[in-house]
């Protein structure tokens, strides 16, 4: 009998006691059955012992019970689940209080006791215009870790504030990001918190494209700055140039802003700068440092002489110049530019010599002297605007001695790339420009073009020569021309009618986002073929850019994925 007391079976309990008990028992079945709400089973108890009192007790709250008004009822029933739970019987209150209405006092209950089934049997049943128990039933799950349950209730109440919340403190980002996608309105309290928490588990870049799309530059450009300064003091040249890249576009996204323009492209170009040298520093810092180099000697002489002409006064953080000056005698000594190795020598002799190379310095030294006086023709650069050769040591810097034209290098190799810049002409939009090149108008050269002619009997072939309607001169080479011996730049600009006669496939654009104008360069030799990356604008030779996408998984410079989209 005592076992199905305990549970709560009192009509078994009644059965077994009927087949013989004390009085006692009796009386503890009838008081058991009376606390259980069983008023049936506790009268037929009650009438074993005679007890009256008890039995007027029933009758009265059967009475009672019966009067049908509910507010007594409830009276009634949220007494009796207070009482159960003082007992120490808190699932006969919780349904006792769920019973009378009473849903926070049943959902405490069920939180301090960590029921979260109970819990969210409570929350699916409520309606959703019961605010107080359904925020307090989510404020438990969270509580003990249930927080699938707890979105749940939240979005039941249509509280999307607190449901972004309950997703960044749980770190559920994909619902998070999901939910931001929908309501863009809780972009910043998503992306904050997110940014926050990637940079305090050290993923920094991460954290970086976190704050800028929370539209936080600030923070944004903070991040960058503190991850390019530990990569120049960690000496990761390539991670030191790929973050002033992000920099530098970061700045460009500020400065479509009319009030900061001036100032942000004033810093876009610094850290362009910055981050070509650094990325082709990398490969100098490597090549002495490590026992072996994966650079041909070329790429090390052409590198050298790129830093060494790009290098400003003030030397940038991390960037030695004995290295560079060491490379460059070292790799032109091999190469045969024996008068270029001469002046990086006499250059090294004025800096400060670490012990390492110190040895290595003067034994070149003392070995140049017995070269002869002169660099070799195969090393030196020409210029493809006017066809003039350069000297390896260009005080003027990385343009062309006589017609000032900038040279540009592969982001590779780091050899003169057979393009020239050009300009549009005042008038001329970036949208036209591209429309009038892919309007190309054929221009065939001047040749003899075959006429076959048939008759009945034969058939004749005759050569016909034919000249071309536009002439044969091509319209954008007759515009490099310039005034010989000038000390200004004259850049080359065209056109709409040198546009129309482009063909597509010899023309490179930098599409640059506002406040920027595009670039448009124009290849000098379409059958050597050059790759421009869509994101970083870098130019490579095609074969070596299809190699190191091959490596690397992406673009070396920028580290855009092949099929990532463009800026």
């Amino acid at each position: 009998m005592y076992q199905y007391l305990d549970r709560k079976l009192f009509k078994e309990a009644y059965q077994i006691a009927c087949l013989g008990v004390t009085d006692t028992d009796w009386r503890e079945l009838a008081m058991e059955a009376l606390e259980g709400l069983d008023f049936e089973t506790a009268k037929k108890a009650f009438i074993r012992v005679q007890d009256l009192r008890y039995l007027e007790l029933i009758s009265s709250i059967e009475d009672f019970l019966g009067s049908g008004d509910p507010k007594e009822t409830k009276m009634l029933i949220t007494k009796q689940a207070d009482w159960a739970r003082n007992i120490k019987e808190p699932k006969a209150a919780v349904e006792m209080y769920i019973s009378a209405g009473e849903h926070v006092k049943a959902i405490e209950i069920c939180g301090d006791h960590g029921w979260v089934d109970m819990l969210i049997d409570i929350a699916r049943k409520l309606d959703k215009a019961e605010r107080e128990p359904l925020l307090l039933c989510a404020t438990y799950l969270k509580k003990l870790d249930s927080p699938g349950y707890a979105a749940e209730t939240y979005l039941k109440m249509g509280d999307l504030k607190s449901l972004v919340q309950l997703h960044v403190e749980t770190q559920r980002w994909d619902e998070a990001f999901a939910l931001g996608e929908k309501h863009p309105e809780f972009k910043d309290d998503i992306y904050m918190p997110y940014a926050q928490w990637l940079a305090e588990n050290d993923r920094f870049e991460e954290a970086q494209k976190a704050f800028h799309k929370a539209g936080r530059q600030r923070e944004a450009v903070q991040v960058l700055e503190q991850l390019t300064n530990n990569a120049v003091a960690e000496s990761r040249f390539n991670d030191a140039a790929y973050y002033y890249w992000m920099l530098s576009m970061q700045c460009l996204d500020i400065a479509q802003d009319p009030a900061q323009k001036d100032t942000m492209l004033g810093k876009f170009y610094h850290f362009q700068r910055l981050a070509e040298l650094y990325h082709g520093y990398h490969a100098i810092h490597r090549h002495t440092e490590d026992p072996f180099s994966v650079h041909r000697p070329e790429t090390l002489f052409n590198i050298s002489r790129f830093l060494l002409h790009s290098l400003p006064k003030d030397t940038p953080s991390g960037i030695s110049k004995v290295k560079i000056l060491f490379t460059l005698a070292k790799q032109s000594k091999a190469l045969g530019a024996y008068r270029l190795a001469r002046h990086a020598y006499d250059k090294l002799r004025g800096l400060y010599i670490p012990a390492r190379f110190q040895k290595s310095i003067e034994l070149g030294t003392l070995t140049i002297r017995a070269k002869p006086f002169h660099d070799s023709e195969e090393l030196v650069p020409l210029c493809y605007r006017c066809s003039t050769n350069n000297p390896l040591l260009n005080n003027l810097g990385n343009v062309c001695i006589n017609c000032r034209q900038p040279f540009i290098f592969s982001a590779s190799s780091y050899d003169v790339l057979h393009l020239v810049e050009f300009y549009l002409e005042e008038g001329i939009t970036d949208e036209e420009a591209i429309s009038l090149i892919d309007l190309e108008v054929l221009r065939p050269k001047r040749d003899d073009r075959q006429l076959e002619i048939a008759n009945n009997s034969s058939q004749i072939l005759r050569l016909v020569e034919t000249k071309d309607s536009i002439g044969d001169e091509d319209p954008f080479t007759a515009k490099l021309s310039f005034e010989q011996g000038g000390s200004e730049f004259v850049p080359v600009v065209v056109s709409r009618l040198v546009l129309r006669s482009m063909s597509r496939r010899d023309v490179l654009i930098k599409r640059w986002p506002p406040p920027l104008r595009w670039q448009y360069f124009r290849s000098l030799l379409p059958d050597a073929s050059i790759t421009m990356c869509p994101s970083c604008f870098q130019m490579f030779h095609s074969e070596d850019y299809e190699l190191l996408v091959l490596q690397h998984g992406c673009c070396p410079y920028c580290r855009r994925c092949k099929d990532d989209p463009g800026p």
